[in-house]
Parts: C-alpha cells; structure tokens; sequence
C-alpha cells in the first residue's frame, strides 16, 4: 500500500512512499454504503491525478481522506455493460449485457444478495441497465430536470430509514450533450497524457466536456454535504468511480477501460494511500457483500478486495480483460475486439481487422457485406496488439511482431483464449455473428449510421445471432 499526495497524477510511473502498518479497527457489523458513478469520465482528468485545468475539488477531497485505485478497469468501455458488472459480479458475456442497451440475463443482482441481508438498495440517477424484474430496487429515484441526481429524494429516504442502505448515486455527467456555452470557453483544455505532446490538440466540444466534470463535481459536493448534516458521511463507506474513460469509449483501449476508482471509509482506510494492484468492476459487489457482513457467492466472476482496502497489499488478481462489440451503439459496425493484461503487458485482438477479414466471410452475402463494412472502418487498426504498459501506459508501441516479446504474447494470447471459453464467449462458437439490435439497427440509416443505401434493410431475423432476448 502506498502513500497518496494530493496533486500528484496517481496513473503516471511515479515514485511513492510506503505508508507505515497502524492497526485497523473493527468495521460496524453492516455499515450504510454509498456509491457515486460518473459517467464517460477519463481517468486523467482530475486535479489529483494531474489535470489542473478543471475544478474536481470534491474528488480531491476524497482522495485526501481515502484509498485510490490506479489500475481499476471495467471489462467494457460503454455505459449499460459497466453497469452491469457492478450489479451482478458477472463479466458482460456472463450477465448477457455485452453490447450497449441489451438486457442482461435472469441473474442475480445487488438487490437479491443485499436484501438478504437486511440491506435496501437504492438506485438514484441514471438507469440504464434493465430489465426491471431482474433490478427490483428498493427505490428507484429518477434524475431530475433530465440531467440532476435526486438529492432531496435521497434525503428524505435516508431521514426515515430504519435499515441498512446502499445507495447508488448514478449520474448523467460528465456525459454528453455539452453545454456550448460555459465557464471553460477560452481556456487552455489541451492535458491529455494519452497523447505524445506535439499531437496535442483542443478536441471538439472539450470545453462542454469540462463544465459537465465540473457540474458533477459540484453534485458529488452536494451529496457528500447531505450526507455530513445526516451525520450519515462519517459512518459509512463511500466509493466514487467513473463507469469507463470517455476517449477510449467502445473499444479495449486503456482510455476506455481504465476507472478512476477511490474509496472513502473513515477508521477503516487510511487515507491519503493508494493501490496499484488489478481489480475490475466485478470485484466490487463481492467487496461489499463482505463489508456488509456477507459473504462473496462463488459463482460470480468477481473477487472481494476488502483486504486491500484494509492495506494488505495482496493480488487478487493476475489478469484484467476487455471486450469490445461497436454493434446496437450510435455509430454501427461489425468490428469485436478482445484483451487481457497482467501487471504490466497487454495483448488485444481484433477479430474482423482487414488482416483476416476475407477468413469471417460465410455463404450469406448480406451478412457477408457488414463483415467488410465493418473491417473497412477501422483499416489501420491491426489483428493483434501488444504493449508494454510501463513504459507505454497509453499504448503507442506496437510490439507484437518482436521476437523478443512472443514467448509473453503466447502466454497472454492463451491466457484470453481460456477467460472466453470460460466466459462462453460468441467468438469462440461463431465465425463473425452479428448482434441482433435493441435500439440502433446495423442495416437502417440514422442520424448516427450511415450505410450504403444498397444495404439499407437487407438483413433479416435469421442473420443474426440468437441470443437471450
């Protein structure tokens, strides 16, 4: 476990010092929990971790008084699907929701292991995650206004509460539309440590970006002061954390599957500390099952890190892993992609890439002229990838075709290959399947998708997979 200073960018190689060993007291039997999820929120940007040109002073704040996380990942860089690991424990493939706006499968979700256990949950924000008769939450409390969290709601809940809670404040922000007018027009806005400095540019609608992270910032603000008056803060644990990055959104990227993830639990967590073990959305609901005095099902994917929270560095885990599908999102394509990462290599496939696309092509033509759509729409992107993460955090260098490096890229490559089977991944069984649509069809023109007009409303119920729903 490391020691953590405030302003200094956590997610960079940089030295830190050892934190000494004081004893930890003991836990309430089953505390109130309180989770805050952004939305579409990149791991760099926060004045802690090194952006100084946007005001995350709430976040600052919690970093100061708890444990971050500098290696916490989602397994899928979209909104539906990392909600969905953290409501079930279950990787997107096994919970059914592995594409945007898909339900997930009749699983077991937070609510049936919180309740019994005495525990209500509650959902406060942002849906996006279905169907309802899976997610029957204690309280349901919509956003406001379209885009603000339910505070008063919260409140007037948390006021007449006779049991233990967990409340998930879901937000809309930083998520899209942004605001054109705003405090940040006109500003310098070019931090980004993904990019080498001389291709830095003001990306389109940044500064919109930054008055939503700001606005969220001053929501998190409002719930945290809620939660002082109620002398509820102090006695509870308390997780924010970003459902994926929103540069890397929709693919395996590290910009996408990297979270900022920091936990606040006052005598439990030493603050101002840091760790860099592998831990993963699914870990998460395990990890609170334990605090609240229950116990982790085995048949989950995720594992409880309530250890390292205690400061016991031990790894939980030796491998992350990501998926991708870019099908039923606004901008369509048959382009599925697939990784894995050990603490410091990572290895990604891309299964439709021009390299091998003439290797997916079946007898139907229909489904035959997505599959190349697909591959076209991503020419330079290759069939595998391998990146050394500490010398490379934001994968620039390609190392796959050196030599040097095969025997690591055999080992992941078998590595992902087992997590899939074991997942029953669709790609193991299934040559190039497409997904069948819930919201944005690949075949249909949008104001998102733009296909040939040749293949507008050529695919029937029969070429796509079947599935779950």
């Amino acid at each position: 476990m490391k020691l953590l200073f405030a302003y200094i960018p956590v997610f960079l190689t940089l030295p830190f010092l050892f934190a000494s060993e004081q004893a930890v007291s003991q836990a309430p039997i089953q505390p109130n929990i309180v989770i805050y999820l952004s939305d579409d929120q990149n791991a760099w940007d926060f004045r802690t971790f090194g952006n100084t040109q946007v005001d995350t002073s709430h976040i600052d704040r919690l970093v100061r008084e708890g444990m971050t996380f500098s290696n916490a990942y989602t397994a899928q860089a979209i909104c539906a699907p990392s909600r969905s690991q953290l409501f079930t424990g279950l990787f997107p493939m096994r919970n059914g929701c592995m594409a945007n706006h898909l339900p997930v499968k009749n699983v077991t979700d937070i609510n049936d292991y919180f309740n019994a256990i005495g525990y209500e949950v509650i959902l406060a924000g942002k849906g996006h995650i279905k169907p309802a008769k899976v997610f029957n939450w204690t309280h349901f409390y919509h956003t406001i206004d379209n885009r603000l969290l339910p505070i008063n709601n919260v409140k007037n809940y948390i006021e007449n509460s006779t049991k233990p809670f967990c409340i998930i404040f879901a937000s809309d922000l930083p998520h899209g539309p942004y605001p054109k007018q705003n405090d940040y027009v006109d500003k310098p806005l070019d931090y980004d440590p993904s990019v080498k400095n001389s291709a830095r540019k003001i990306a389109r609608n940044k500064s919109g970006y930054y008055q939503n992270i700001a606005d969220d910032n001053a929501q998190l603000g409002q719930v945290l002061s809620m939660l002082e008056a109620l002398s509820v803060l102090n006695n509870s644990f308390f997780m924010y954390l970003s459902d994926h990055g929103l540069k890397g959104k929709w693919s395996v990227r590290e910009t996408g599957l990297k979270v900022p993830m920091v936990v606040r639990w006052p005598n439990q967590i030493k603050p101002k500390t840091q760790s860099d073990q592998l831990i993963t959305l699914v870990d998460i609901l395990p990890t609170l099952l334990e605090i609240a005095g229950g116990s982790a099902p085995s048949n989950i994917d995720g594992k409880s890190f309530l250890s390292i929270l205690k400061g016991q560095e031990n790894k939980i885990r030796d491998y992350v892993y990501g998926i991708a599908t870019r099908q039923n999102i606004q901008s369509c394509y048959v382009f599925p992609s697939r990784s894995v990462r050990n603490s410091r290599y990572k290895y990604v496939r891309n299964f439709n890439s021009m390299e091998v696309v003439e290797q997916n092509m079946s007898s139907n033509q229909a489904v035959n002229a997505f599959i190349k759509r697909g591959a076209q729409a991503f020419p330079n992107v290759p069939f595998e990838e391998l990146y050394d993460l500490e010398i490379d955090p934001f994968e620039h260098r390609n190392l796959v075709n050196n030599e040097e490096y095969s025997i690591i890229k055999n080992q992941l490559e078998n590595q992902l290959f087992h997590w899939m089977k074991q997942q029953n991944d669709f790609l193991i069984n299934n040559k190039m399947p497409l997904i069948k649509p819930t919201l944005h069809p690949i075949d249909r023109i949008s104001k998102w998708n733009k296909p040939p007009k040749s293949l507008v409303r050529t695919l029937t119920e029969e070429d796509y997979l079947s599935l779950h729903y």
